[in-house]
This record gives structure tokens, C-alpha cells and sequence, in this order.
């Protein structure tokens, strides 16, 4: 693996590629330290090491690197272009239009990229809008008295937006430089750098609240996770098909044989993502609803992670969104027209309908284990929180892993492939 490494540098265009993603990252980084206009910095760090604030904004404060809570220029992180993304995704769905682009190739694929920028924007301005007021009124740090920024005006606090606004601009266009001209997809490559950015600090402040012991052992099943992760996200069921020959004028075509790769976790992380947000609304009604009977219901059993309740209906809705997500980015009828129109069959299984049905079957039990593998491994950090006393950022487990995982593989495997291009040994042997 070493010996690939030093072969990718001696490769002077993969070397350029690596070394661009490099200062990308170390550019995205800086950013993500850099405090908004008007931002007291002294204030925000202690009430930021004074109060957890694991809950409502534990998932953003993931994927911006901790720097949400800070309130940095690059304070929303990735995830106004991670939700645009999931929307139009579920819109290619409902919309004839959308859907009609995706079938158009590059150039409508150009378009839907477009809209997702746009609606970045939106949502990045709405999101901006609700952490600078937050932090205005003082809510953003939960039990924290000191004001956040100096001057409370509205001219500041229009500042503070425009410039978070426009660091998510930014993160997409380091973005987009990263898949243009670098390796892997920029965006996933930032989310994982994100990710990575609290998974030191996250990890060694449960060896300084539990001991070396609680740290060793949490160390060796972290490492029989990432073991199980990467067995899993590379688990596949392969449909073989088959393509009859067929003359065009006097040239032989088909009569090759392939397959329909089919992932044991077919949705990746969405279906972890969709169950955090859905289980943060009714937290967040409950903090601006006052004292009642159901904000008191939803503060003993849906805020604090370590509640069996809790846990129960956040497996549950990771299990649904796992089925959902699968149903609605996966067309078994358009899969099987595909075949019959271009000849091919999967062997034992007539052409059309019937090769629908088989593909519907297979799918649907090869989901079931995907869903029930999302669901114990997004549990593994509030069963940590039941038993050691960790917080919600608990380094192992959750979307923290399966971004890390997921993420490295497919670089790995892109840089694999640019290699055995260049007739070098590659990281798998």
C-alpha cells in the first residue's frame, strides 16, 4: 500500500491532482476557522466549551466541522447543498420535467445541477437567517448567557448572513474545482474532511472524561465498526444478464454477458439523515412552544438520545426512509424496458414483466439487511451515550462513519483505478 502510495506521487498528473485536493482542503479548513463580521470570538469559545449542544444543530455542526457553533464563514458547512440535493432527488420523482432532463444525458444532468445551486442559495440564506437570529436572542448555545455577537443591529446581523450565504457559495465551488480537477467527488471529499475535522477532539474527550481503559476499548470496537462497514458497503448482489446477438446491416452485435450490481445499502447515508431531521422538528417546536404538556413529553423522551423510546423510533424511521429512498431512486419497470429494448434478459427469467417482478424481489429482500445494518450502526453512538456517558458526537458510529467509510473507499477505488491505468500495482493486492 505504501509502495502505491509513492507510485501515485512519482505520477506526475496524479501527483498534481493530489496535491490540488490537498490545498483545496487546507483552504476549506481555514475558512472554517474564520469568524463572521461581528462575531464576539472570546464569548462563542466559552460558551461553546461551557455547554454541549448536542441535539438540535448536532447534525450541521457535523457537517460543517464544528464551525456552525463557532459561527465561521463557512459556518453551514455542506449541508445546504446536501439538502438540495436529497429535494431534487425526491422532485425528479414528482416533476415530469425534472424527470425528462435526467433522461436527456449530460445536458440535463447540467440543468438539474443548475437548479441544485439555486436552491443551495435558498436554503442557505433561510438556514443563515436562523442561526444569526438564534444567535442574536441568545438561544444558539443552549445555557449561555454572554452575548454571541458585539453589536446586535440589523446591519450586522445582514452581514453575518450575506457572508455565511456566501461561504456556502464558496464550499461549492471548492467543490466542483476538487471533481474537475482533482480525484473523487468534491463534495463528498469536504463532507469527509468535515467529518474528520471533530473526530480527534471527539474521540480524545472520551479518553479525558473515561479513562484510558473506557478509550482503549472504545478504540478496538471503533476498529471492528470500520471492519464491519467496509463489509458491508462493499456487499453487492450481482444479477447476471445476458444480451442475445442481433445483426445491424452486416455487423454482429451483443451476445455479451454482465450484471446488475445491486448494494446490500443501496440508499448510503440519506436514510440517517432524513430520520435526524424529521426527529429535530418536534425538538425544535418544543424549545419555542414554552412549558406545556407535549414540549415536556418531547424534552423527557425525543431530545435526549439515550431514551429506549428514542432509540426505537429513530431505528424505525431509518428502516422506512431505507425502503423509501431505495423505491424512489431505483426503477425496477424502467430497468427491465431497458433490457427488453437493447435484448437483453436475465437468465431463467422471461423479458418484461416478469423480469420486473424479479428485480422488485430481490430488491426488496436485499433492502431488509441494508435497513436493519443503517439502523444498528446509527444507534451504536446513543447506546455509547447510555452507557459511557458520551455526548452525540461520539466518534463512532452514526453518519460520522459511514461518511468516513463510504467516502475513502470510493477515492481509494478512483485512484485505484488511475493507477492499474498506468500498469502500477494498486492499494488492493
Amino acid at each position: 500500500m505504501l509502495g502505491a502510495f509513492a507510485n501515485a506521487f512519482r505520477t506526475p498528473d496524479l501527483r498534481r491532482k493530489l496535491l490540488f485536493v490537498l490545498l483545496i482542503v487546507v483552504i476549506f479548513r481555514l475558512g472554517s476557522q474564520i469568524p463572521a463580521p461581528g462575531v464576539n470570538v472570546a464569548n462563542v469559545q466559552a460558551c461553546f466549551d461551557a455547554t454541549k449542544n448536542d441535539g438540535l444543530y448536532g447534525l450541521i455542526n457535523l457537517f460543517s466541522g464544528g464551525a456552525l457553533l463557532r459561527l465561521t464563514i463557512f459556518a453551514l458547512g455542506i449541508m445546504p447543498y446536501i439538502t438540495a440535493s436529497i429535494i431534487l432527488q425526491l422532485l425528479v420523482v414528482v416533476i415530469p420535467r425534472l424527470e425528462t432532463l435526467k433522461k436527456e444525458g449530460q445536458a440535463g444532468q447540467t440543468k438539474i445541477t443548475q437548479y441544485t445551486r439555486y436552491l443551495t442559495l435558498a436554503l442557505a440564506i433561510l438556514q443563515a437567517t436562523g442561526i444569526v437570529a438564534l444567535a442574536r436572542s441568545g438561544q444558539l448555545l443552549q445555557g449561555c448567557s454572554k452575548d454571541l455577537v458585539y453589536d446586535k443591529g440589523l446591519m450586522t446581523m445582514l452581514v453575518m448572513v450575506i457572508t455565511m450565504t456566501a461561504g456556502t457559495a464558496v464550499i461549492m465551488w471548492l467543490g466542483e474545482l476538487i471533481t474537475d480537477r482533482g480525484i473523487g467527488n468534491g463534495m463528498s471529499i469536504l463532507i469527509f474532511t468535515q467529518v474528520v475535522a471533530t473526530f480527534p477532539a471527539n474521540l480524545w474527550a472520551v479518553r479525558v472524561a473515561k479513562g484510558w481503559w473506557v478509550f482503549t476499548l472504545i478504540l478496538a470496537i471503533g476498529l471492528v465498526l470500520i471492519a464491519a462497514v467496509i463489509f458491508m458497503e462493499q456487499g453487492q448482489r450481482r444479477i447476471p444478464v445476458q444480451y442475445a446477438r442481433r445483426m445491424v446491416g452486416r455487423k454482429m452485435f451483443g451476445g455479451s454477458s454482465t450484471y446488475i450490481p445491486l448494494k446490500v445499502n443501496q440508499a448510503g447515508v440519506i436514510p440517517v439523515i432524513f430520520a435526524s431531521s424529521l426527529l429535530y422538528l418536534p425538538a425544535m417546536a418544543a424549545q419555542f412552544a414554552g412549558n406545556s404538556k407535549w414540549s415536556t413529553f418531547i424534552s423527557t423522551y425525543l431530545v435526549k438520545g439515550d431514551h429506549p423510546l428514542y432509540m426505537a423510533l429513530y431505528a424505525a424511521l431509518i428502516i422506512f426512509f431505507t425502503y423509501f429512498y431505495v423505491a424512489i431512486t431505483f426503477n425496477p419497470e424502467e430497468v427491465a424496458d431497458n433490457m427488453k429494448k437493447y435484448g437483453g434478459f436475465i437468465p431463467g427469467i422471461r423479458a418484461g414483466k416478469p423480469t420486473e417482478e424479479y428485480l422488485n424481489y430481490v430488491l426488496s429482500r436485499i433492502t431488509l439487511p441494508g435497513s436493519l445494518y443503517l439502523a444498528l450502526i446509527s444507534l451504536v453512538p446513543l447506546v455509547a451515550i447510555a452507557i459511557v456517558g458520551a455526548n452525540q458526537n461520539f466518534p463512532f458510529g452514526g453518519t460520522s462513519i459511514l461518511i468516513m467509510v463510504g467516502v475513502a473507499l470510493d477515492t481509494v477505488k478512483q485512484i485505484e483505478s488511475q493507477l492499474q491505468q498506468r500498469n502500477y500495482e494498486g492499494f488492493l493486492r
